[in-house]
């Protein structure tokens, strides 16, 4: 157990001391999914979303999953972090915020810039400002490992990077200037995530942006074509849910110069396309699923990198993350809430 030992005392000593924690984003997937771990681990959280990519019934299930007392700790307000006035009311009264509200997906950003950059740049904007002026003790914001852009270095380490390779990518670099500039100007330090292809339950499988993982699921579950962009020889360091929910908890009580810096948030390995396919096979067919189709090959997307995997080094060293689940191991846990509510 001794790898464990960072996270486990930091949820020792939050069950001890209760804090007030912001979740923006918490009818998203990964927001949800934090919102789940700090109202389990007896934590009051006030959420915001404006349900442009989150759920009502995530968070209907969160409330089934923690039960109604540990839901009694928890405050909605529906609005948007584009708007200041908003910002503000959600964080009156907040220890720590953590900001995940954002527009992902970057044929979304190629197809409607605007939106993007207004909710990416303006909304975290907005969200800096609110959480100084509320005197916040710490900001923990969602980062992309997109903002490496063109760096063909593998792994990827946090003080390189290359040219964003899309509008979104922009958006994501920009929000870790603001927060640089932040600390320098006004001393309010943050923390920013680079997360890497997030997987687990309640990211969603349908529309033009779902992410690979729950979009091949739920092609598979209903005997749909599966289609992979290009040659499937593309990789990508698939993250389970529970290490970014670990990381989210580290950096929000990261103290001194584990502060204000950025991290990645991965497993530090390359599953490929192809990889990828043949591991939800079968982890589907352990689950009853048997999908006998041939993937469909297709081009490759415009914007898109050719591989990504993180080096973790620098969140082991500051933050003591330890990631507790593998691609495997995160697809075994999930695969039956994706059967579930799939099927």
């Amino acid at each position: 157990m001794q790898h464990h030992l960072a996270i486990e005392r930091a949820w020792a000593t939050l069950e001890q001391n209760p804090k007030t924690w912001l979740v923006t984003g918490c009818a998203g997937f990964i927001g949800s999914n934090l919102l789940e771990a700090l109202l389990a681990h007896g934590q009051t959280v006030v959420g915001l979303d404006n349900f442009a990519t989150g759920f009502q019934h995530n968070l209907d299930e969160v409330k089934q999953n923690v039960g109604a007392q540990n839901w009694e700790r928890f405050r909605f307000i529906e609005g948007d972090i584009r708007d200041l006035a908003t910002c503000e009311q959600a964080c009156r009264g907040i220890d720590y915020v953590l900001h995940q509200a954002a527009l992902g997906s970057v044929p979304r950003s190629i197809n409607d810039p605007l939106t993007t950059n207004a909710v990416n740049i303006s909304g975290q904007l907005n969200m800096l400002v609110a959480a100084r002026d509320a005197g916040v003790k710490s900001f923990v914001y969602a980062a992309s490992s997109s903002t490496y852009g063109d760096h063909p270095a593998l792994p990827k380490v946090e003080h390189t990077i290359g040219n964003p390779l899309s509008p979104y990518a922009v958006t994501k670099y920009v929000n870790e200037l603001y927060a640089s500039v932040f600390a320098r100007t006004y001393g309010f330090e943050t923390i920013g995530l680079r997360y890497f292809n997030v997987f687990g339950k309640r990211q969603t499988p349908d529309g033009a942006y779902a992410a690979v993982i729950p979009k091949w699921i739920g092609a598979m579950i209903r005997n749909q074509e599966v289609r992979i962009n290009g040659d499937g020889k593309t990789s990508r360091d698939f993250c389970y849910i529970e290490n970014v929910i670990q990381m989210n908890i580290l950096a929000a009580l990261a103290q001194g110069e584990a502060r204000n810096q950025v991290y990645n948030v991965a497993v530090n390995a390359r599953t490929d396309l192809n990889q990828l396919f043949a591991l939800l096979k079968s982890e589907l067919a352990e689950n009853g699923v048997h999908y006998t189709q041939d993937v469909v090959h297709g081009d490759f997307r415009a914007g898109d990198v050719r591989h990504s995997q993180a080096d973790i080094s620098k969140a082991q060293r500051l933050l003591g993350y330890v990631p507790q689940y593998t691609i495997a191991q995160g697809l075994a846990q999930a695969m039956p809430w994706y059967v579930q509510f799939l099927s």
